[in-house]
């Protein structure tokens, strides 16, 4: 397959969640990709004004309650639930990984962690799913351009997290942790995905998943919420639930059928810049000289660890990691 990003070919999905091929590279796309970059850079600013008055564990159990219910009628409509229903061992393991783990450990990252600093190191998602998949034996991960992309992607990592202290500041190293935990997880999700759910329509999925981890953190939450949420909280975990979960998700499958599966995940190098530049300018979080020069490195890193610089994937290349914040 050529390297050309001139005449692309990109996939759709029909009623039942699978595939065909389709040529072309829309404006609606460009317009959805756009959209899908603000959707998914937005949840860091949310989620750090939700957990002001609602406990962690609450926001995952509204947050993923809320979607599921929203979406559960597209999924019933298309059949793609009763799909999903069929293989729901392997859902319910994809929810955990993908949502009940992220989201929890972002909410409670961000009571003492900037939300720009979170949607940047939640960016490193390419860099662990590239060393994932060398373990995997894909040794393309070591070709030079991956590789250095890596490297300069850790770089970039070491420095956004030493760089306060290093500079002037503190930042709470155990958030940190838990964030680049959460790409960890992020970046396992898809193998999940693409060994044991392939044949499962991705509305199946998420919507049964969502569904799955709401019921489960719905007891944790009411236990652990001893105090009355703040309107600007529950607005916060409302805008969660409906805009960046739901809507973000049909948004997203949009977007594959517009572009394909292997650029549509190329807008989670801008979320990184919306998280930033919101967290700084709605809630006054500083732009510390560790960030500023952290933040290139890990998006250049990433884009080259995650694509070796390409806009097209050589043929048989799975779809990359796409964190849903």
């Amino acid at each position: 397959m050529s390297d050309s990003v001139d005449a692309p070919t990109v996939r759709s999905e029909d009623r039942g969640g699978r595939t065909s091929a389709q040529p072309g590279f829309t404006r609606r796309g460009w317009l959805l990709f756009g959209a899908m970059a603000l959707l998914w850079g937005v949840p860091y600013l949310f989620i750090s004004i939700a957990v002001e008055s609602i406990s962690p564990p609450a926001i995952v159990a509204g947050r993923t309650l809320i979607a599921a219910l929203l979406l559960l009628p597209f999924a019933i409509r298309n059949g793609s639930l009763r799909a999903a229903l069929r293989h729901w061992p392997w859902v319910l393991a994809f929810g955990l990984v993908e949502m009940a783990g992220p989201f929890l450990l972002l909410g409670h990252a961000e009571m003492t962690l900037p939300s720009g600093m979170t949607g940047l190191l939640v960016a490193t998602v390419p860099l662990f799913a590239a060393i994932i998949a060398l373990g995997g034996g894909d040794r393309a991960v070591l070709r030079p351009a991956r590789a250095i992309g890596l490297l300069v992607g850790f770089v970039g990592v070491a420095i956004v997290v030493a760089g306060p202290g290093l500079f002037g500041g503190e930042v709470s190293l155990f958030a940190a942790v838990e964030v680049l935990l959460v790409a960890v997880l992020y970046a396992v999700a898809p193998f999940i995905v693409a060994r044991k759910l392939a044949q499962v329509p991705s509305l199946g999925t998420i919507t049964l998943s969502l569904l799955m981890i709401g019921v489960i953190y719905l007891p944790i939450g009411l236990l652990t919420q001893h105090e009355i949420p703040t309107m600007p909280s529950v607005l916060a975990l409302l805008a969660l639930a409906i805009v960046c979960t739901a809507v973000a998700f049909l948004a997203f499958f949009a977007l594959i059928r517009e572009v394909g599966p292997v650029r549509a995940p190329l807008f989670t190098y801008v979320n990184p810049v919306v998280a930033i530049i919101l967290g700084a300018f709605v809630l006054a979080e500083p732009l510390t000289p560790g960030l500023l020069i952290g933040f290139p490195l890990i998006i250049v890193g990433c884009w080259f660890a995650g694509t070796g610089g390409r806009l097209r994937a050589p043929a048989g290349t799975p779809p990359p990691a796409v964190p849903t914040p």
